[in-house]
């Protein structure tokens, strides 16, 4: 429970080993007890006292720890809720933090990044910004900014002063300075949006060329139905699979072919559709039969596009590998595999490691976007700073070109939540959980 009147709704249900009035108990500190309704014992518990300012909300809350089970923590939520207590809304205890001044909203968002967190990378991403990191660097612009603005608001209000020729000067050195940092920070979302949302590796390939059989090997479970009848996947199944610490999101697709079936047809259209649009694909063949129509459609596909080619069945006896004619122009990135015996697929993992180096982004000390908002409002702070260069090339008066600076400054505010609407903020907390 987190405000002002917590502790009043705790002592009506909570009876400590040792009582002692609210003013005199310390925050940070737990006490044993019993949580008691009409002189019944209903739990032996600890609760955890946290005394404002100094708790996750900046008011006062505590903590129930119950020896758990879904009947017992009904019993006690229903007791907290008819002694005063509402459930909270999503994501209230980080809003409130946020409204309270203890994190910006830059901040607020990594928590749920956190949470959400698929690699060791993802989430060592997230807790840096969680502790302030791209905060920090935020700041750092902006005061740069702010350093100028001082020297325009004199020129405004002294104007009798001739000083505009050196504001202007000052304000051109002061854009060329955050521009290349602002753009370090968009250009970085490219790799925040592959270690967020996972590198879309569409798997595509003829009916039983081992392409479900590839995703169950990955998985290391029966994800996908496997048969020896071709045409059994007719819609896309998307899985996300940790790959050297590289986050992969998996898309099996129906087999590409001649299809009269209807429905195979709408399967085909949008395994052609997920291709396009990925990151990756993994086409897959089988090397024990010559390539056909359809296998040269597939290689017309990926021609232009990040691949890796698979010539699957190799526990069989092959009749093609990297030498085919049609083959040769793609042979940097074939592999050889047997899906059914799991062999070849550490090749698999080395070269998509190979492909989305990872390991060269420094982690420890770069700040990387990974939220869309964040790096859409960077992009428009950067639209801005070349509105403001033309505005001063067209020799504008010093007022004219205050007004577009303070547009940035707004973009960046709005990146900290200091200049940010009610809906918006109602509607980032709102992809949060109850308990957060």
């Amino acid at each position: 429970m987190s405000g002002k009147e917590c502790f009043k709704v705790l002592d009506k249900i909570f009876v400590p080993k040792n009582v002692q009035r609210e003013e005199d108990i310390k925050g940070y500190t737990i006490k044993y007890g019993h949580i008691i309704e009409n002189g019944d014992i209903i739990d032996e518990v600890l609760v955890s006292y946290f005394k404002a300012p100094k708790s996750y909300t900046t008011e006062n809350m505590c903590e129930i720890n119950t020896h758990g089970g879904n009947v017992l923590m009904k019993k006690i939520l229903d007791m907290c809720l008819k002694n005063g207590a509402r459930l909270a809304e999503p994501g209230e205890f980080t809003k409130r933090a946020f409204l309270n001044g203890r994190i910006d909203l830059m901040q607020a968002e990594s928590v749920i990044d956190v949470i959400n967190s698929k690699t060791e990378k993802e989430a060592k991403t997230s807790m840096k910004q969680l502790e302030g990191f791209l905060s920090k660097k935020i700041k750092d612009i902006k005061n740069k900014i702010m350093d100028v603005m001082v020297n325009i608001e004199v020129t405004i209000d002294y104007p009798e002063y001739d000083v505009e020729e050196v504001t202007k000067n000052q304000i051109i050195n002061m854009l060329d300075e955050v521009y290349p940092e602002l753009k370090d920070l968009e250009s970085s979302f490219d790799n925040g949006k592959l270690l967020k949302e996972g590198i879309k590796t569409a798997i595509i390939g003829k009916p039983n060329a081992g392409k479900s059989s590839l995703l169950n090997a990955i998985l290391k479970e029966d994800r996908a139905i496997v048969t020896e009848f071709a045409g059994t996947t007719r819609d896309s199944i998307e899985e996300f699979v940790n790959i050297n610490g590289i986050p992969i999101k998996l898309i099996d697709t129906a087999g590409i072919r001649e299809a009269t079936d209807e429905v195979e047809k709408i399967g085909i259209n949008r395994s052609k559709e997920i291709a396009k649009d990925a990151d990756l694909i993994i086409a897959i063949f089988d090397a024990t039969k010559e390539l056909s129509k359809e296998d040269l459609e597939i290689l017309d596909i990926i021609k232009d596009k990040k691949y890796i080619i698979l010539l699957n069945k190799m526990d069989l006896e092959a009749v093609i590998d990297e030498n085919d004619k049609h083959l040769k122009d793609f042979s940097k990135n074939i592999i050889k595999i047997s899906a059914l015996n799991d062999w070849g697929l550490d090749r698999l993992y080395s070269k998509i490691s190979e492909m989305f180096n990872f390991s060269e982004i420094n982690f420890d000390n770069e700040v990387i976007i990974t939220n869309l908002r964040q790096k859409n409002l960077i992009t428009k702070a950067i639209e801005d700073i070349s509105k403001v260069k033309e505005v001063i090339k067209n020799e504008m008066p010093i007022d004219i070109i205050a007004m577009f600076i303070k547009n940035i400054l707004e973009d960046l505010n709005s990146i900290t939540g200091e200049e940010v609407s009610e809906d918006i903020i109602n509607e980032i907390f709102a992809k949060f959980c109850l308990g957060k």
